[in-house]
């Protein structure tokens, strides 16, 4: 007979064995509710600019972001030059964005480039490196100022009308959450928003690739033979050991540049978690292949990663049917809308598999972007901005870079709250209260009347 010690021992066991299932019985979330003026979802590029707009406005505002930091493709994804906010020598993007820009810029002691002598055809020289994590982190305390309800880790899971708004499911992790917003902004880049409510999207049949940032350092330029080390990267796309779209600069660009910006991921998409999930895996295998390549090289035995970027950059994917459309034509003219909310400024850059061959705009040319750009065709109540805007591809090409998604993120705050203030649609809001507005918050907008830049 066991004695007493022992026993108690034994039912303890017992108890401690049942507490997994215990456990288990109360790890499903109780729905959580929460009303805003203003919901935001996406915050990368546009999104963020878009909730601290809209806070310091006095909206109720909540952002909601998939990952673990605001900022997408500044910081996420490693284009930590964000650009381009002047052209022609002189400032055309400003407001918010140009603010935590040059707070990063301060901060990390960094410097601006020297925009008075700026020309259309060496572009990179006039964007803003910033430090992309310092950025994020410059960001999320500027929501927080400004009032704005982050939630990281969550996405929509179901979104449908109601009488003042929008009802929208969220989940994360561990929970559940259902939000009644009286105004909605797409900010996802992919237009999942307006997706998901039904309304139309395009896209092409062939997207352009994406690009994983990531830096090699370590290697002994003085040792290298160009030539013969492009004989062997030919060889090696031959036998499958390099793909030849691992170097889209080739080796002379790689050499140049330590890698960075120097790689295609084909077909890189984000629209879905799986095609995101294909898109990072081949993006790091991508690198491995790189090192594996190089490392077997003279002068290479030391090669080492500098930088790695945790997400593959996208370029494209769906993009709104708006109630005003970009087109290439309209771009590289300059066209000034009439409903004209914030310029953008940037060559058309479109990529594909035999690289990218950027076409500069015009002396003196400064494309605008119209309102009805940000609003998806017969929509209530919903706005989008960042690269999901209405264009075409061309003309999207030079949209999607973060300076005009900035902007068009400030524009979609200022409205969304003041179509809250006027319980109205967006569309139905005042353009010369929304301009007014921008610019009382150190936006730039163009004139009307405006051609160019004077």
């Amino acid at each position: 007979m066991a004695s007493k010690s022992r026993r108690q021992f034994l039912v303890s066991l017992g108890a401690l064995s049942a507490a997994p299932a215990v456990l288990a019985a109360k790890t499903t979330p109780s729905l959580q509710q929460l009303s805003a003026d203003v919901l935001i979802i996406g915050g990368g590029t546009a999104g963020t600019i878009t909730a601290i707009q809209a806070g310091r406005l006095g909206a109720r505002t909540i952002l909601v972001e998939s990952g673990s930091q605001l900022g997408g493709t500044t910081t996420t994804a490693g284009v930590d030059y964000p650009g381009l906010f002047h052209a022609w020598t002189k400032q055309v993007i400003a407001g918010i964005g140009w603010e935590l820009v040059t707070k990063t810029v301060e901060l990390n002691g960094d410097k601006l480039p020297d925009f008075s002598q700026q020309t259309a055809k060496q572009h990179s020289r006039h964007q803003v490196r910033v430090c992309g994590p310092l950025y994020a982190a410059l960001a999320e305390e500027a929501c927080l100022k400004a009032g704005v309800q982050l939630r990281y880790y969550e996405f929509p899971t179901g979104i449908e009308a109601v009488a003042d708004g929008w009802k929208v499911r969220l989940a994360g992790k561990g929970t559940q959450i259902e939000v009644v917003a009286k105004q909605l902004v797409d900010c996802t880049g992919n237009a999942a928003v307006v997706g998901m409510i039904g309304l139309p999207r395009r896209r092409e049949a062939v997207i352009q690739p994406g690009t994983l940032i990531y830096r090699l350092t370590g290697y002994d330029r003085e040792r290298v033979d160009v030539s013969a080390l492009e004989a062997k990267a030919k060889e090696a796309i031959k036998t499958g050991a390099l793909l030849r779209t691992d170097m889209n600069g080739g080796v002379r660009g790689f050499l140049g540049s330590g890698g960075h910006n120097n790689m295609h991921v084909m077909g890189a998409d984000s629209s879905t978690s799986a095609l995101h999930t294909d898109a990072n895996i081949r993006g790091r295998q991508a690198v491995l292949r790189i090192i594996r390549f190089f490392k077997s090289q003279p002068g290479f035995e030391k090669l080492r990663i500098e930088r790695l970027m945790a997400e593959t950059g996208i370029r494209e994917t769906y993009r709104i049917v708006g109630e005003a459309m970009i087109t290439l034509d309209d771009y590289v003219a300059g066209r000034v809308y009439p409903d004209a909310i914030c310029y953008a400024f940037y060559p058309i850059d479109l990529h594909d598999e035999h690289g990218v061959r950027p076409e500069p705009l015009k002396e003196g040319i400064v494309p605008t972007i119209p309102f009805g750009a940000l609003i998806p065709k017969g929509s209530c109540n919903l706005m989008v901005a960042g690269r999901c805007l209405s264009s075409d591809r061309l003309a999207n090409s030079a949209l999607r870079v973060q300076a005009p998604c900035m902007a068009m993120g400030q524009a979609a705050g200022v409205t969304a709250t003041l179509a809250v203030r006027q319980s109205t649609t967006p569309s139905k809001v005042s353009l010369t209260e929304i301009r007014r507005t921008l610019a009382e918050h150190g936006a730039i907008v163009p004139s009307p009347s405006a051609s160019g830049l004077k």
